[in-house]
């Protein structure tokens, strides 16, 4: 009797040789593509303790995600991982570090932050467009701000892709806050970013929450700001990271703390986010330790932020 294995293995092994040396290229593309954006490789650079060596590495890793995306359009995963790469190298190696530069370097402040504004917008455009390939007509829908429309056939597998548009959409605004058409837009990154919400509410430990209390905490009340719903995602991101994160503190302090001037708020959130150890969450080690430099510059220019730093300082000093 024949082995019906044997069969099918001939098949098999007569598509490949026959088959077009595109087709054959076609699979080793995805293989690797594959391998590149599988849920380990993003340890790589979110679990490394040497924040300037990444810095250093990350606009070369880019570009080679992105020569691979165009290589392989199709690629939901490439889309995926070289947007958001342009999005965390936006906001970890440009704005952060234009934030903590002095006042004599102005120009090079205001250069970092275009260009990581336009590296934020880069980086959703990608990832919308993976969004589009798999839902003909969403960006479209979008605009038309048909957002029920637009995300009705989206499912949990694409909580990264809407997540990290969203992300990038209000980056971009909340460094130039004055571009009222990207300001007209964000109806539609807030959409994006309720979907996240209802699919999958404690997203990656937490972190749409996080987003919430920069979104809520940092538009004006005429576009949809909330003090009070910052504060409930706070207490939601601190439960759901189970305090690893340190994000939600210094999120809460550059927004609610400065909008109410509460100093005191400001420096107990800081040192909340100061006493987080990077190692107790290694998968992110690389975003505390970056967070940590960040809350450390806060604390040593509260007077950037707050009216009345001196007096308090002179009264607690009595």
């Amino acid at each position: 009797m024949k082995n019906p294995f044997f069969s099918i293995g001939l098949l098999l092994l007569s598509g490949l040789l026959f088959s077009p040396a595109c087709s054959i290229k076609k699979i080793a593309m995805n293989q690797v593509a594959n391998a590149l954006t599988g849920p380990s490789s993003s340890t790589v650079f979110s679990g490394d303790d040497d924040p300037d060596l990444v810095g250093d590495a990350l606009p070369f890793a880019i570009k080679m995600y992105e020569s691979l995306m165009v290589a392989n359009p199709g690629h939901s995963g490439l889309r995926l991982r070289t947007g958001s790469l342009y999005i965390m190298y936006a906001n970890a190696f440009l704005q952060s570090p234009a934030l903590m530069l002095p006042a004599s370097e102005f120009k090079l402040q205001e250069f970092n932050y275009q260009r990581a504004k336009k590296l934020y917008l880069r980086g959703r455009d990608i990832i919308l467009s993976a969004l589009e390939h798999k839902y003909p007509g969403f960006k479209q829908n979008l605009q038309k701000k048909l957002y029920t429309q637009a995300l009705a056939a989206t499912n949990k597998k694409d909580v990264p892709l809407l997540y990290w548009a969203g992300a990038g959409w209000l980056g971009a605004y909340a460094i130039d806050p004055f571009d009222m058409d990207l300001g007209m837009t964000l109806p539609a990154a807030a959409a994006l970013m309720n979907r996240v919400l209802e699919l999958e509410a404690n997203y990656s430990g937490g972190a749409i929450h996080e987003f919430y209390i920069l979104y809520y905490g940092s538009l004006p009340d005429y576009m949809g700001g909330s003090l009070q719903k910052a504060r409930e995602h706070f207490e939601k991101a601190i439960a759901v990271s189970a305090g690893k994160s340190s994000t939600p503190y210094i999120a809460l302090a550059t927004t609610v703390s400065v909008k109410e001037q509460n100093l005191g708020e400001f420096r107990s959130l800081l040192k909340q986010a100061l006493a987080i150890d990077p190692d107790s969450d290694p998968e992110n080690r690389l975003l505390n330790i970056l967070n940590r430099r960040k809350a450390l510059w806060l604390s040593e220019h509260a007077d950037d932020f707050f009216l009345e730093t001196e007096t308090t300082d002179s009264e607690n000093k009595e």
